[in-house]
């Protein structure tokens, strides 16, 4: 927080309003995409347990470059993220992300860990590994607002895979905003990869999506569409309460335990940490904000279970999005089923209006997506025609041979990369 102008109190919620919206959404024609995957790590020789910290940041801080560029950080359960920097298309992303996993999962392997991603951990209980300051906090803030269980969960054993889309341009971006919730149900159900937790099974599809849903839904659910998205995005920030109050520049941060609007904190009806906010603390109160579609300039689609079928599921959430056929068709066939957000969750493809919608959005997109990743949109597709999704392979296996078995198997890499 060095720069001058984000150390400034902001002169109240009109300019707190007036600074959210100018950078929710940046005018910029839909083509490129950034990529992240989340994956659990895991101990190949003791999959049951927490790989400890210093375990974990000795490993990938031996890694070597990587050659798509991606960067790789740590979720407080010890989870690894793969950030990729935006492509020109999905097909380059996908590429450039799945050679960077080559590398790291090799890396990996060789002092004996694993990566599997899915959307939740199926073996282990939920336990922060991370000794960061900012983790301590929203434990602090999620265990003071009533939701410490799905807040421990949501930090330590849920992953997902991230896409990274323009925001498109002038009237375009209204549409775009809403097509990327009303495709939001389909998708959860197609990538739902997390019908277990903590060695057990729970009874929905995506647990992670489930988890998420547990949580405040002033910090995590959906805009409604209603309106302006950025207009929206400014409402849906300055009324979502405070989680952290930062007081360092190396990441220190103080929880709050009492639900404090940030348009409360921006007024001046409530100071905290004794002062009014500042642009910087306006910021970051926008890095604790976990909607299913995140503005951020562009538009953070947050809703997929990372899976094994990533590329596929990338494909796909990047075809119906930018492609103006597919788009057009996949919207015509998600409305149905618009807002069905839990449906989707507990139920999945098992959904009959769900398992329809991602029939016709599998269709839209087969042969409408870059030609290098139609044959894994044609092999989704086949999957879900059969009513099934990545999750059913996780049953089958933990029903099988136990939630370890299930577990490991995902630490494979077969359709990883």
């Amino acid at each position: 927080m060095h720069d001058t102008e984000q150390l400034v109190p902001l002169a109240g919620v009109d300019d707190a309003r007036a600074h959210v919206q100018r950078g929710a959404l940046t005018p910029a024609d839909p083509g490129p995409v950034g990529l992240e995957l989340e994956a659990h790590l895991v101990d190949l020789a003791d999959p049951g347990a927490r790989v400890p910290w210093a375990r974990v940041t000795t490993a990938v801080a031996a890694l070597p470059a990587l050659p798509g560029g991606s960067r790789v950080t740590l979720e407080p359960g010890g989870q690894v993220e793969l950030s990729g920097p935006p492509r020109d298309d999905v097909a380059g992303a996908v590429a450039a992300l799945r050679a960077d996993a080559v590398v790291v999962r090799t890396a990996l392997g060789e002092v004996g860990l694993g990566l599997a991603p899915l959307g939740t951990d199926p073996l282990r209980p939920a336990a922060r590994v991370s000794p960061g300051q900012r983790y301590l906090a929203m434990e602090r803030h999620f265990a003071a607002v009533g939701c410490a269980r799905a807040g421990a969960a949501m930090m330590t054993s849920t992953a997902s895979v991230q896409l990274n889309l323009e925001a498109g341009a002038g009237a375009e971006q209204h549409d775009r905003v809403a097509l990327a919730h009303a495709l939001g149900p389909v998708l959860v159900a197609v990538s739902a990869s997390s019908p277990m937790l903590a060695g057990r099974e729970t009874g929905w599809a995506s647990t992670r999506q489930q988890v998420w849903g547990d949580l405040d839904q002033a910090r995590c659910g959906p805009l409604l569409g209603r309106r302006d998205p950025a207009d929206e995005w400014a409402d849906y920030a300055l009324a979502a309460p405070v989680m952290l109050v930062r007081w360092t520049d190396d990441g220190g941060a103080e929880a709050v335990t009492s639900r404090v609007p940030f348009a409360d904190w921006a007024s001046g009806r409530t100071l905290l940490g004794g002062r009014r906010p500042s642009t910087g603390d306006l910021d970051y109160h926008l890095t604790t904000l976990f909607p299913p579609v995140r503005l951020r300039g562009f538009l953070e689609i947050r809703y997929l279970d990372a899976s094994p079928a990533w590329p596929a599921l990338a494909a796909l959430a990047a075809t119906v999005l930018d492609d103006p056929v597919a788009a057009d068709r996949a919207a015509e066939a998600c409305l149905p089923v618009v807002g069905r957000w839990d449906d989707a969750a507990r139920h999945g493809l098992a959904d009959p209006a769900l398992h329809e919608a991602a029939r016709a959005c599998l269709a839209a997109a087969a042969d409408r997506g870059p030609a290098d990743l139609r044959p894994e949109l044609h092999a989704l597709a086949e999957l879900v025609e059969a009513g099934r999704g990545p999750g059913d392979a996780v049953l089958t296996t933990a029903r099988t041979s136990g939630p370890e078995a299930a577990l490991l198997a995902a630490t494979s890499g077969e359709d990883l990369a």
